[in-house]
């Protein structure tokens, strides 16, 4: 009886052991993926900001711009989500987190649509009965700029069509190594700035549109648009290695526990049988006797 256990013992230590060599591999695979991820974001981070500044520049320099990309007292009646979640799991709460806020934001599912990227927002959201235009699978974790471009171009079809009255970016915000942050965004229309004053105490450059503000602010609209996806599926492709990082890590460290625990078990068992067949053996020299 004391064998078969410590044999049991053994076996789910071999199975433990095994599980964690796996785990150890996808952490180191993810701290790859993650550095080449954060380049990236590092690199493209400028051109996003340069972007989304030129636009606040157009719409603070006149306040009588009236365009459909600026936000107004009207009621959004239909709002479109573009979500960002993986294609694949073992990455903690990421996609869990991406997926809440999103619904965090829902009030009524005959007034949104949805435009998901990865597997589990299609699974959470195409089979749960909700309105979903289009899908796009395998980009999550090497997001190009050519998938941020169709993307965009779908968004501002439905906007420009009056299918939709907003667009909402649900990401993943790179915070840190150790931390990220589900984050919704309103793409559009966008929300008016102070209009800069000729009294600000810093000097204020002018800048003159031609053919009008209109003209180029709806010209830059559609690149603002491709800019801020792409910016949000390069961080959220960091977010995600970050988060299976820590998850594999998190794995590897319950799993050295566990072979602990076990080992200890076994040494205990082994311990058992030891004493119990040297009793069984004084035992029986005392009935020879």
């Amino acid at each position: 009886m004391a064998g078969s256990s410590t044999r049991d013992i053994k076996r789910k230590i071999r199975s433990v052991n095994s599980t964690m060599q796996i785990t150890k591999a996808m952490e180191m695979v993810a701290t790859a993926k993650l550095k080449r991820a954060r380049d990236r974001m590092d690199i493209t981070k400028p051109y996003f900001e340069t972007v989304t500044e030129a636009v606040q520049d157009i719409l603070g320099a006149d306040n009588s711009i009236r365009t459909r990309y600026i936000a107004s007292d009207k009621a959004i009646k239909k709002t479109l989500f573009i979500v960002i979640t993986s294609d694949r799991g073992l990455c903690g709460g990421y996609n869990v987190n991406a997926v809440k806020k999103t619904l965090e934001s829902v009030q009524d599912k005959s007034k949104a649509k949805f435009l998901v990227i990865g597997r589990k927002a299609y699974d959470a959201f195409a089979r749960g009965g909700f309105d979903v235009v289009d899908t796009f699978l395998n980009i999550s974790e090497s997001p190009e700029h050519i998938h941020a471009l169709q993307i965009a171009k779908i968004a501002l079809k439905l906007f420009n069509d009056g299918e939709v009255d907003a667009i909402q970016l649900v990401y993943t915000r790179f915070a840190s190594t150790i931390s990220q942050v589900a984050t919704s965004l309103q793409v559009l229309p966008i929300e008016r700035p102070e209009v800069k004053s000729i009294k600000d105490e810093a000097p204020v450059d002018f800048v003159e549109y031609e053919p009008s503000p209109e003209a180029v602010l709806h010209f830059i609209v559609p690149k603002y648009l491709e800019s801020t996806i792409y910016g949000g599926l390069i961080e959220s492709a960091a977010s995600e290695q970050a988060a299976r990082r820590v998850a594999m890590e998190s794995a590897s460290d319950n799993a050295e526990e566990i072979i602990a625990e076990l080992v200890l078990s076994f040494n205990q068992a082994r311990q058992a049988a030891i004493t119990q067949e040297i009793t069984e053996i004084v035992g029986g020299a005392e009935a020879l006797k």
